[in-house]
């Protein structure tokens, strides 16, 4: 067999534990065979990122820039419990934090719709897209116990000497004070994303906060938005045949439980992080949802939306079988080789792209899964099937 050439490298960020075994699974058994595949390869595994003092992770972000479009298996973010265990210099960051602030990113999360595995919500036929603006708010907060009676203020000095304040509470007991903040250029940059994303993949793009009640703070976010759809995507989005739908966070939740999908939901951070849980899970499973990081620029990183199957990997070690669901990741390695079609007009690389999807899907739908899926399937009598065997009873697909 003639295997399709490529002419751009990916980016290749190896990871961690069983992730890292399908890894290699999936390029040895449905890529490789089929594809002479060019990648830059980093190995963002833990041990790796800490030998480096983690600059492999930052090499790998610069990288990805160069190159445009990146592949990233999941990996270990350590807890204190991880230091010891793999005898760490340091509590290293998490490499997608890294990566994402590197590349002013968003992730957009997507679930893979598949027959006998059906949504929680019954109208919910479409995938449903949560965009997740990963800065600020929540996440980069300062917080103070307040011991007793007295007040907090929030108190702005420029570098000028000009001082805004604002008291937060005048305090009769103990409780408790937080602080946030996000930048005008990182709420543009999330903005930006979220239209090229929509006019990319074709779909409407929902947008929502609770301005109402965050005068100041949220309403800067629908402020940017609404201004940088204005001046330079209105046109785009009619020409496109798509639309640009703002709305309160709380009135967000309710059309979306009524939708049938087939949109992207932008959210804040916060916001972003909770709902993407709910809609992986309402659609099935974690292990069935895409994520794609998309910069302003047009650089795109995709990986799973999960973690490593720390405890399948434990299995693994001590030569148990195991059934760990890999179509997250194949998925991962699809939407790259696509993109990276796509972009270098190669249309033999965007159609494999598409048969490895296809072939994944077909294997499910014919009744061959993994023992998470064979446990939620409205499918009669599913053969459960290892790893390995799963990966292999779609290579037998693709070849055909």
């Amino acid at each position: 067999m003639t295997k399709i050439q490529m002419t751009t490298p990916l980016v290749e960020m190896d990871g961690d534990e069983m992730t890292r075994i399908i890894w290699q699974m999936i390029k040895d058994e449905l890529i490789c065979p089929f594809v002479d595949l060019k990648t830059e390869y980093y190995d963002l595994g833990l041990e790796n990122r800490n030998a480096t003092d983690d600059m492999v992770t930052f090499e790998s972000a610069e990288a990805t820039k160069r190159l445009g479009v990146a592949v990233k298996c999941a990996t270990i973010t350590p807890n204190a419990a991880r230091v010891e265990e793999y005898d760490l210099k340091k509590m290293w960051k998490s490499p997608n934090g890294t990566i994402r602030a590197m590349l002013d990113g968003t992730v957009f999360r997507t679930p893979i719709i598949v027959k006998g595995i059906e949504p929680c919500v019954r109208n919910w036929t479409r995938p449903i897209t949560i965009a997740r603006h990963a800065y600020g708010d929540v996440y980069k907060n300062a917080e103070i116990r307040v011991p007793g009676p007295g007040k907090v203020e929030l108190v702005y000095t420029g570098d000028d000497g000009t001082e805004i304040r604002e008291l937060v509470h005048e305090y009769d007991g103990a409780g408790v004070a937080q602080g946030m903040h996000n930048l005008d250029a990182s709420i543009a940059s999330f903005a930006m994303s979220c239209f090229e994303f929509a006019l990319d993949t074709k779909q409407d793009l929902w947008f929502a906060t609770k301005d109402t009640i965050s005068k100041k703070y949220d309403h800067r976010f629908k402020d940017i938005f609404q201004e940088i759809y204005d001046d330079k995507y209105a046109a785009r989005f009619e020409e496109a045949g798509i639309e640009y739908f703002y709305t309160l966070i709380d009135d967000a939740v309710a059309r979306v439980m009524k939708a049938e999908g087939g949109f992207i939901w932008a959210c804040k951070n916060y916001d972003g992080d909770v709902m993407s849980d709910m809609v992986s899970s309402a659609f099935g499973s974690l292990a069935m949802m895409t994520s794609v990081l998309v910069s302003p620029a047009g650089v795109y990183e995709y990986e799973a939306a999960h973690g490593t199957v720390q405890r399948h990997y434990y299995k693994h070690l001590e030569g148990k079988e195991t059934s760990t669901n890999s179509v997250a990741t194949i998925f991962a390695w699809s939407g790259a080789l696509r993109k990276r079609g796509e972009l270098d007009e190669l249309p033999e690389l965007v159609a494999f792209a598409d048969r490895l999807e296809a072939a994944t899907l077909a294997t499910i739908e014919a009744g061959e899964m993994t023992g998470d899926l064979a446990r939620i399937t409205t499918l009669p009598n599913p053969t459960t099937l290892s790893t390995g065997e799963f990966i292999q009873a779609i290579a037998k697909r693709l070849a055909a």
